[in-house]
């Protein structure tokens, strides 16, 4: 049983290193994603901001036609004015200018709002063109260093998973299914010690029973609380495993 759970042991700490992996990949990869999330919300912007300064053009460039057929209607209205004799007819036609004129008025003050607003967002497009490309450029070095991180993390795996397949093939076939269905759900250390009467991954108090059964070594002992499955600190199942605690050095004192 004991070698049985050494190997168990040895496999867990390749498990652990494996998810520690994976939590750093998965900061690793929401850093990347953030830094590409904000340089296409710079592009969403220049592409809005383009559209707008698109638009303005259009407008004026109708707003330029309207003000030009009012500039050459005032000039027909008044040629035709010079030409009348009735003092009925000149004076509609006089009321008529004065009309076309408020609306030429109308149409060039709306066309310099248009000129003003076309200015204002082509500044703003400009700024945003200006920061995209210095975005772009300031996040290139780092997103390379973020993808050889993890291209390295990706490495460091594949040889963890090698030496985990080679240890699998040492285990109990029961055992190993029981430790990763208990693993699956906990995605934690579920093979732990007894310390001080106490389970080493819920940490809560044991019965002197059960700490006897994990002693004697004789069978798999599961925590009644946390379902973890245990082994006796002090034995030698974690000896020689990466998961050996480390054991302190005993003080010599002198006498004088």
């Amino acid at each position: 049983m004991q070698e049985a759970l050494k190997v168990i042991l040895e496999i867990q700490e390749l498990d652990m290193k494996m998810l520690r992996l994976m939590r750093v990949k998965k900061e690793r990869q929401k850093e990347l994603n953030h830094l590409r999330a904000i340089i296409d919300d710079f592009k969403r912007q220049v592409s809005e901001k383009d559209e707008a300064v698109f638009e303005i053009k259009k407008s004026i460039r109708i707003m330029e036609t309207q003000v030009a057929e009012g500039a050459l209607r005032i000039e027909r209205l008044e040629a035709k004015q010079n030409a009348v004799k009735k003092v009925e007819e000149f004076n509609a036609l006089s009321h008529e200018i004065t009309s076309a004129e408020r609306e030429r008025t109308n149409f060039e003050q709306q066309l310099s709002d248009l000129t003003d607003q076309l200015s204002q967002e082509e500044d703003s497009l400009k700024q945003l063109n200006e920061s995209l490309a210095s975005t772009e450029n300031n996040s290139r070095a780092l997103e390379e260093e973020i993808k050889e991180s993890i291209r390295l993390i990706n490495e460091e795996g594949q040889i963890l998973f090698k030496e985990r397949e080679s240890e699998k093939v040492k285990a109990p076939e029961e055992m190993l299914r029981i430790y990763e269905r208990l693993l699956h759900n906990k995605k934690d250390r579920v093979l732990v010690p007894i310390e001080n009467r106490t389970c080493g991954g819920c940490h809560i108090v044991l019965t002197a029973q059960h700490e006897n059964l994990v002693r004697k070594g004789e069978r798999l002992v599961f925590c009644e609380h946390c379902s973890r499955m245990h082994y006796w600190q002090e034995s030698e199942v974690a000896d020689g495993t990466s998961a050996a605690p480390k054991r302190r050095r005993r003080r010599t004192t002198t006498t004088s």
